[in-house]
């Protein structure tokens, strides 16, 4: 069973990694440049090393899609660069993931595939997916909703150790992102971390670094290009998050549920 996730960043790469784990064969699509943050969780880094480890499952980059084969057999994930997912036309997957976490100018469609399951907010069940699984932080975080849409945004980093906006790095001009400091580093309030077109980027607060973009990616002015984690443990930054984790098992409850209904699938064991 073939599932294609539109996104490698940070909670597609959660979802991905248990479907994986579960048995299904996994594809993954991606930005040339992706804007991801947690690198070191997410099968997006692919794009720029060809190879990663999240938590152990392997994913490999596929560079044109007669590759992806090979690397589903090898037992890794595929991820391909193709923005406009126009992979699936290939592939004809029977579920369908949009983990891009766009929040607004939906284009996946419900008809996509036998099952189509959106992250966060956006999303209309019954419109663009069969499900909707929530992402914001909170009671329902992770939850399926089989009607209806997700929470809408709030457009406030959710809070880590106390601290929302004062942990978020953003790019403070559009052009190319320069790194100081590195993914676990411990840095101090006030200490440069990167820089965007000669400007320099400040940490607000110490703490490790849980994020970065990747070196030479072209951002623009106000996006965010980093995080930092107030809490201090250097092992959050290379291990899945509690809510990337929640929204992975919404997904897999999401496939597994759509799939009984629409299909009539039993996993291995029930046959």
């Amino acid at each position: 069973m073939l599932v294609l996730l539109k996104g490698a960043g940070d909670l597609g790469s959660a979802a991905a990694r248990r479907l994986h784990l579960m048995g299904f064969r996994v594809v993954m699509t991606e930005l040339p440049e992706p804007l991801c943050i947690r690198r070191k969780v997410a099968f997006a880094e692919c794009v720029f090393t060809g190879a990663t480890q999240v938590e152990g499952v392997i994913g490999e980059l596929a560079t044109s899609p007669a590759q992806i084969d090979a690397i589903l057999r090898r037992g890794a994930v595929a991820v391909i660069v193709d923005p406009e997912c126009s992979v699936a036309r290939t592939l004809q997957p029977k579920v369908i993931v949009d983990a891009r976490m766009l929040r607004r100018s939906i284009n996946t469609r419900i008809d996509e595939a036998d099952v189509v399951i959106g992250l966060g907010p956006g999303f209309v069940v019954g419109e663009h997916a069969h499900a909707v699984v929530e992402t914001n932080r909170g009671h329902h975080l992770g939850r399926v909703l089989y009607e209806g849409s997700a929470e809408p945004s709030t457009g406030i980093p959710a809070p880590i150790g106390d601290q929302t906006d004062a942990r978020v790095l953003r790019a403070p001009a559009s052009g190319r992102f320069e790194p100081v400091r590195d993914i676990g580093d411990r840095v101090e309030q006030g200490e440069v971390v990167a820089s965007v077109s000669g400007q320099p980027i400040v940490a607000a607060l110490s703490g490790v670094i849980r994020g970065l973009i990747h070196e030479g990616v072209h951002v623009r002015a106000g996006i965010k290009v980093g995080d930092i984690d107030p809490r201090g443990v250097r092992e959050y930054c290379f291990t899945i998050s509690d809510k990337a984790n929640a929204v992975a098992g919404g997904v897999v409850e999401a496939c597994c549920w759509l799939l009984r209904q629409r299909l009539d699938w039993r996993p291995a064991m029930e046959k």
